[in-house]
């Protein structure tokens, strides 16, 4: 009798969100753990290396003696004020090695796992405490940036949840609701600089959130922010989908250009190629055996100044992927924020997010005033499960919102 070896890996099945949230558990608390460990005079290089330890030792407490592919969705990155991109330094470049972080420093923090190809990755943005530092209010231009990131973050998020999900009342407004359209790529974008706009700031040009996949992390719908050079995005958000949902502001133009420091964050691609040198080979198949296709580091190979030759021949013929370095054109702060989410019957669940800001400590004069915006902030992102719906004032609503959402959304 032969069996059906075909596995379902779609949200209906439970197992599927067993691993995504298994996956998240594990990159929020290294998440929660590089944070603690980013003090004034760290070196970058080190938050890095102790952030990919502690995500290999807490994979290899899941799913033990399972056949199951473990490892990191993202190696750990901490990327300094004004870099776009995600920041993971080389040992053998022993400049960028000794590089540190400096107090009032914009960093963002970026770092994933994954279970059975289903990647969790988070990013967040701290400003650097100061050894000196006593209350931890933030105040400036810095504050402002903190303030824009995060409520930009929760109506990009909003954005995503389909027409009618969540809709209420009689089934003729339930249906009217379901067959709105959802908001075209271009009016997400404009909602998005608007609350910029209302703290002084910028939307980082090209700015994507991807669909996420099984063993994938671009998938073939995505979202773009503040597009530019001719970049469109592609798709709608839907139930029983996955998606990486990225913001990034700036305190400058939000223009990007090409920074001058060695790639070093790398993926493998679907591309076949012939390798013709024994190094190249070889590079290739550590990725292949250890990262699979998920982005990874240099510095995560077993000899990285061997990598350092080998990957060069793989970035030509195209087998593998290189990410550029870059920066705010302007050398101005950026912040980031990544969540990876899931779109269900009951609306979207935070699977790996990063942590609300406590806004009391971000003192800042602005604010958003736009009617369509704050009407959209103050729509939930799921339905209530229960006693933990509570009602918020409505002015704080938003932010009290998105400090509970991680775990009523997740029930």
């Amino acid at each position: 009798m032969a069996e059906n070896t075909e596995v379902d890996y779609t949200l209906n099945n439970p197992d599927t969100l067993t691993k995504y949230k298994t996956a998240a558990q594990i990159s929020h608390k290294v998440l929660e753990a590089v944070t603690g460990w980013s003090v004034e005079g760290t070196k970058i290089l080190e938050l890095c290396q102790k952030g990919d330890q502690l995500l290999e030792e807490e994979i290899a407490k899941v799913y033990k003696g399972k056949k199951i592919a473990k490892g990191i969705a993202h190696p750990t990155t901490v990327s300094p004020s004004s870099f776009v991109t995600p920041y993971t330094p080389l040992v053998s470049d022993a400049e960028e090695a000794e590089t540190t972080i400096k107090a009032g420093e914009v960093i963002k923090i970026q770092l994933g796992a994954q279970i059975d190809g289903f990647g969790t990755i988070v990013s967040d943005t701290i400003i650097v405490a100061g050894k000196e530092s006593s209350d931890g209010v933030v105040e400036g231009r810095e504050a402002d940036l903190i303030h824009a990131t995060h409520y930009a973050n929760e109506l990009l998020l909003r954005l995503m949840v389909p027409p009618g999900l969540l809709a209420s009342g009689t089934d003729e407004e339930k249906a009217k609701a379901a067959a709105e359209k959802p908001p075209t790529q271009s009016k997400i974008s404009s909602l998005i600089e608007k609350v910029a706009k209302s703290y002084d700031v910028n939307v980082v040009e090209n700015t994507t959130s991807w669909l996420f996949d099984r063993n994938e992390i671009e998938g073939t719908k995505k979202i773009i922010l503040s597009p530019n050079g001719g970049v469109k995005g592609e798709g709608s958000p839907a139930v029983g989908e996955v998606w990486g949902v990225e913001v990034g502001l700036s305190l400058g133009s939000g223009k990007v250009k090409t920074l001058p420091q060695r790639p070093t964050l790398h993926r493998r691609t679907t591309t076949t190629y012939i390798l013709k040198r024994p190094s190249s080979r070889q590079t290739l198949s550590e990725v292949v055996k250890k990262f699979g296709t998920f982005p990874f580091s240099l510095r995560q190979l077993e000899d990285e100044k061997a990598g350092k030759v080998g990957i060069v021949e793989c970035v030509r013929g195209g087998v593998i992927r290189q990410y550029e370095p870059a920066g705010d054109s302007d050398n101005a702060a950026v912040s980031r924020l990544l969540s990876t989410v899931a779109i269900t019957k009951n609306g979207l669940t935070r699977l790996a997010a990063p942590p609300t800001p406590d806004l009391t400590k971000f003192k800042t004069e602005k604010k958003i005033e736009d009617e369509e915006i704050l009407k959209i902030l103050e729509q939930p992102l799921a339905k209530s499960t229960g006693s933990k719906g509570k009602k918020n004032k409505k002015k704080k609503k938003p932010a009290k919102e998105a400090a509970g959402a991680e775990e009523s959304d997740a029930e």
